[in-house]
């Protein structure tokens, strides 16, 4: 039977585990997330979704406490993503309980979400003086966000994108972001902020364009996963790139963050 986002403890009060416990993870079929979007019939795309456990700690052999930050990468074509609750209560779950070393913690953060997901998942961990290496985002191209533009529409409207007066076929990369996306939790309406990346060739997209489309997502209730998508699907109908790719990188909640990502092939991959 087909796992459904009413079905998961999403929005509901719940006590965290403190020992190690797979079973809380609770994983929704992809197929069922698509369903009435234009994602639902998948273009030819490639892509994951990165996942960023800033809040992940287990015990030592002798009882001390380790602390470290993991982060996660499910390919798109996995059949199941992980419902963000869940995968919360997983990573508390090993609070409390003791493994030998970080790679027996990974190699169980491996095989527990590959067998969740219905595919294999990338796992990397950095323990606690390995910090100082991290960087959480780089990001490149121009940002859309200082545009002086009025906007009244806050619920996604693909048409509000648009091309360049007289845009020209161009085989340069070009790159556009903004700090602007946030969309809803479908279930809680909890807010989701991020930052959407955009990566492509072809007729230059018109940048105040773009910004009331980003923008137009304020109101609108979606899984981060699918908000890309859509974002993707709309991009590729409305503007026609020769080549895309879309990343978005959402601001962690409760020590977790999600940044899906879909690109028309590697050589314009933006992960």
């Amino acid at each position: 039977m087909t796992n459904k986002v009413t079905d998961s403890k999403l929005g509901q009060a719940t006590q965290y585990p403190d020992q190690y416990d797979p079973s809380v993870l609770f994983p929704i079929a992809r197929t069922e997330t698509r369903k009435g979007s234009q994602a639902e019939n998948t273009p030819t795309w490639i892509g994951g979704d990165i996942w960023t456990a800033f809040e992940i700690s287990w015990l030592d052999s002798k009882g001390k406490p380790i602390v470290a930050i993991a982060s996660f990468e499910f390919p798109q074509t996995n059949d199941y993503l992980i419902e963000s609750k869940s995968f919360k209560l997983y990573l508390n779950s090993f609070n409390q309980s003791k493994f030998n070393s970080a790679e027996e913690v990974s190699a169980r953060l491996i095989e527990d979400l590959s067998k969740a997901s219905g595919g294999t998942v990338r796992v990397e961990i950095r323990l606690s003086h390995e910090w100082n290496n991290c960087q959480v985002i780089s990001i490149p191209g121009s940002s859309v966000d200082e545009l002086e533009v009025e906007i009244d529409c806050y619920e996604p409207n693909p048409a509000l994108l648009g091309l360049k007066d007289d845009a020209e076929e161009s085989e340069q990369v070009n790159i556009l972001y903004s700090n602007l996306l946030k969309s809803n939790c479908p279930v809680t309406d909890q807010p989701d902020w991020g930052t959407v990346i955009v990566a492509y060739k072809g007729k230059t997209i018109d940048p105040a364009a773009f910004l009331k489309y980003i923008v137009s997502y304020r109101q609108h209730n979606g899984f981060h996963e699918l908000c890309v998508e859509e974002i993707y699907c709309d991009l590729l109908k409305q503007c026609a790139p020769k080549e895309l790719a879309v990343m978005a990188r959402y601001t962690r909640r409760g020590g977790l963050d999600i940044n899906p990502w879909r690109a028309s092939g590697e050589e314009i991959a933006l992960s």
